[in-house]
């Protein structure tokens, strides 16, 4: 069987007015399998969003593929669900409407709202968007309240379940819990990592945190600042303690080996 996603020899190279072009990524080969967790860091510039983006459809390549399901797919589809830094709620709707808003936009035009069917199938976006909700720890009553009425945390929710409405096979996360304080941080990771195992969607969590990527992935990929991948290993399942985080000694033999492949100042992230 084909890897879900694959990329495929990818380069990015972005043309700098006046100055040599500035080379993001390189010769980037990459398979990830249906219902991996991957947990992608680096420093700042290696590209990490950019493989995303790439990943998304929102950008395309310089050199190589990017291949979903052995198909190049240029362009955003609901199969491939998006949660940035930053919430991606509109200000001016209800918690229930932003995360409705998606499938009503993709399922039908303005006219068509006008319809029988539209206000039956509304009907049935709402009853998904309160599971969902639940889901994620939020209450019946938070459905109608707007985004400035609630905490980074409860937002970064909203903006999960905004993504998982569309029931993507793939979830692309970009440095999505960074903005949090530790403690709700810490919840959300609990969260996260409860809904892959739940539902089996394929995840890709980009953060520059390795205690974090370790935490939540089953794989951790590093990369480097114009050098690509320079680590990609599994995280054992067997060696994580009753509180999912992996013991002592397997996280510095983690570590070890980021040290190793030459990423010291991600290790010097851990505490």
């Amino acid at each position: 069987m084909s890897a879900l996603i694959r990329l495929d020899k990818v380069g990015v190279t972005y043309p700098v007015h006046g100055h040599a072009s500035k080379v993001v990524l390189s010769e980037l080969d990459l398979q990830i399998e249906r219902g991996e967790f991957v947990a992608v860091c680096g420093q700042t510039g290696c590209g990490k969003s950019t493989m995303l983006r790439l990943i998304l459809g929102a950008e395309r390549p310089t050199e190589g593929r990017v291949l979903i399901e052995g198909e190049e797919l240029p362009r955003p589809d609901r199969h491939r669900g998006y949660v940035p830094q930053k919430y991606s709620l509109f200000p001016d709707k209800t918690v229930i409407d932003n995360i409705t808003f998606g499938p009503e936009m993709e399922e039908f035009s303005i006219f068509g709202r006008l319809t029988p069917k539209f206000f039956r199938r509304r009907a049935e976006l709402r009853e998904t968007a309160h599971g969902l909700m639940k889901q994620m720890g939020l209450d019946a009553p938070d459905a109608h309240k707007y985004p400035d009425q609630l905490s980074g945390g409860m937002q970064q929710r909203v903006a999960i379940a905004q993504a998982l409405v569309m029931r993507p096979k793939i979830l692309l996360m970009d440095e999505a819990f960074s903005a949090l304080d530790p403690a709700t941080r810490s919840g959300m990771q609990r969260l996260l990592r409860t809904l892959w195992a739940e539902s089996g969607t394929t995840i890709l969590f980009v953060t520059h945190n390795l205690n974090e990527a370790i935490y939540l992935g089953t794989r951790v990929v590093v990369l480097g600042p114009g050098q690509g991948i320079v680590s990609d290993f599994r995280v054992p399942s067997d060696c994580r303690a009753e509180s999912g985080y992996p013991r002592r000694e397997e996280l510095e033999r983690m570590v070890r080996m980021v040290e190793e492949a030459g990423e010291p100042q991600l290790a010097g992230s851990l505490s």
